[in-house]
């Protein structure tokens, strides 16, 4: 799967969630431990939290989704959208926690 449309929406907040989302609906990657949370994003749309995303990210990645591995791939993600000088440092981080 090509998960570049996540990763943009992560790392830069573009495209819009909505076209995040529906995209990922549409192409439905068939991931393990993935229904779960397609589904939730079916029911919210637009509405669905960022953490989802981040987890779903996690999972599509063959990695576990757990608190911490969320938390801190989220994190990861406020800084890369910053403008700082810590984005480098955050965006190499976040891809190496995402190789699948």
């Amino acid at each position: 799967m090509d998960f570049d449309l996540l990763d943009r929406y992560l790392l830069e907040g573009k495209p819009e969630k909505k076209k995040v989302v529906a995209e990922l609906l549409r192409s439905r990657p068939a991931a393990p431990r993935a229904a779960a949370f397609l589904e939730g994003m079916r029911i919210l749309g637009s509405r669905t939290p960022d953490l989802t995303l981040v987890a779903l990210r996690l999972v599509l990645a063959g990695k576990p989704a757990t608190d911490e591995a969320v938390v801190e791939l989220k994190a990861l993600s406020d800084r890369a959208r910053g403008a700082g000088g810590d984005r480098r440092t955050a965006l190499e981080r976040y891809r190496e926690i995402v190789q699948a």
